[in-house]
C-alpha cells in the first residue's frame, strides 16, 4: 500500500485554511486506499523531518502560505528525494512572489494589472496611483492583507500604520467587474467559475466562511471570454513551470459590455482543498470525485532528484 505523509497546518497566516484542507485530504486519501500519516507542521522543522522517517512513498503538501507554498518545504523534500504534490521550488517561489510572477506573465504576453511596488510609508503620505487601487502584500495568499482604496476613502494612513507584511506593498489598478477562476490539472485547463461574494469583495472571509460567496460553474460569460480564460490559465501555469494542480484567478471587467477586459491576478500553486474550495468543485463538475482528485495529485507527485 502506498504510504503518504500529509503535511498540513504550518506557521503562516493561512494555518487555519491549511488545517481545513489537510483534514479533507486525509479522509479522501484513506477512502482512496492509501496508508496516510497526518503531520501537523509547526515551527520546529526537526519534528517534521522525524515524521518523514521512515521515508514515505510520497508527501501530500496541503500547506498554504509562507514556508509551505513558497518553495521552502519543497526544497527540503527535494533534498530528501521524496516525491511531493504540486509545484517545485522554482515555480512555487515565483508564484508566491506577486511582483516576480507578474513580470513572468507580462513577458509571456499575458494580461496583468498596471501597478508597482512601494515603500509602505509612501502610502501614509499620498496615493501612489490614481484611485481606485488595490494594496496587497507581495508574498501572502488567500487575500490576506488586501485593501481596496476607493474615491473618498480616508483609510490610507490607517492601512499604512497597521501594515504587518514587511516594508513594501504591491499597489495595482483596481479592475471593476467580476471575479473568475480557472483550475489547471497537468496540461488541462478545467472550467471557468465565477465567484460572487455575498458582500464586499472576495477577501479571506468570503473565501472560507460558509455562505461567504456564491460559485457559478460554469461562469455565465461570453464564449470568447471562457476560451481566453482557459487559454491564459494554462499559459500562466506553463510560464511559471508549474506541475500538478494550480488555480488562476482573474478580474473580468464587463462594465462596458461583453466580451470585456480579462486580467490575470495570480496563480495559486497550492489551491485550497477545503469544503468551500474551488478546484475540487471544478473537478467534481467534470466528473472527478474529491478522493479521485487527491489520488491524481499523489500519483503525479515528483521531486527534483
Amino acid at each position: 500500500m502506498t504510504r503518504v505523509v500529509v503535511l498540513y497546518g504550518g506557521i503562516s497566516a493561512e494555518r487555519e485554511v491549511s488545517l481545513a484542507s489537510g483534514r479533507q485530504v486525509i479522509a479522501a486519501l484513506r477512502e482512496a486506499g492509501y496508508d496516510v500519516v497526518p503531520v501537523d507542521v509547526g515551527p520546529d522543522l526537526r519534528i517534521t523531518l522525524a515524521a518523514l522517517d521512515p521515508r514515505p512513498d510520497a508527501v501530500f503538501n496541503a500547506l498554504h502560505g509562507r514556508f509551505g507554498e513558497d518553495g521552502a518545504i519543497q526544497g527540503v523534500l527535494d533534498w530528501l528525494d521524496i516525491p511531493y504534490t504540486h509545484s517545485g521550488v522554482r515555480a512555487s517561489a515565483m508564484a508566491m512572489d506577486k511582483t516576480a510572477a507578474k513580470a513572468i506573465f507580462a513577458a509571456a504576453g499575458l494580461p496583468v494589472a498596471p501597478g508597482r511596488v512601494i515603500d509602505i510609508a509612501e502610502l501614509e503620505h499620498a496615493d501612489p496611483m490614481p484611485l481606485p487601487y488595490v494594496v496587497k502584500p507581495n508574498t501572502e495568499g488567500s487575500s490576506v492583507g488586501v485593501e481596496i482604496m476607493r474615491q473618498g476613502d480616508n483609510r490610507r494612513a490607517a492601512v499604512a500604520a497597521a501594515w504587518k507584511f514587511g516594508p513594501t506593498a504591491l499597489v495595482e489598478e483596481y479592475i471593476p467587474g467580476r471575479e473568475l477562476t480557472v483550475g489547471v490539472m497537468g496540461d488541462r485547463a478545467l472550467v471557468v467559475t465565477e465567484i460572487a461574494p455575498t458582500q464586499g469583495f472576495y477577501d479571506y472571509e468570503a473565501k472560507y466562511a460558509d455562505g461567504g460567496s456564491v460559485h457559478v460553474i460554469p461562469a455565465r460569460v461570453h464564449p470568447e471570454t471562457t476560451a481566453r480564460a482557459l487559454t491564459i490559465a494554462l499559459a500562466a501555469h506553463r510560464a511559471l513551470g508549474c506541475r500538478g494542480a494550480t488555480r488562476s484567478d482573474f478580474r473580468y471587467d464587463d462594465t462596458q459590455g461583453e466580451p470585456g477586459r480579462l486580467i490575470l491576478l495570480e496563480v495559486n500553486t497550492q489551491p485550497g482543498l477545503t469544503p468551500t474550495s474551488l478546484l475540487p468543485e471544478q473537478a467534481a463538475h467534470l466528473g472527478m470525485s474529491f478522493p479521485q482528485l487527491c489520488a491524481w495529485m499523489v500519483e503525479n507527485a515528483a521531486c527534483r532528484a
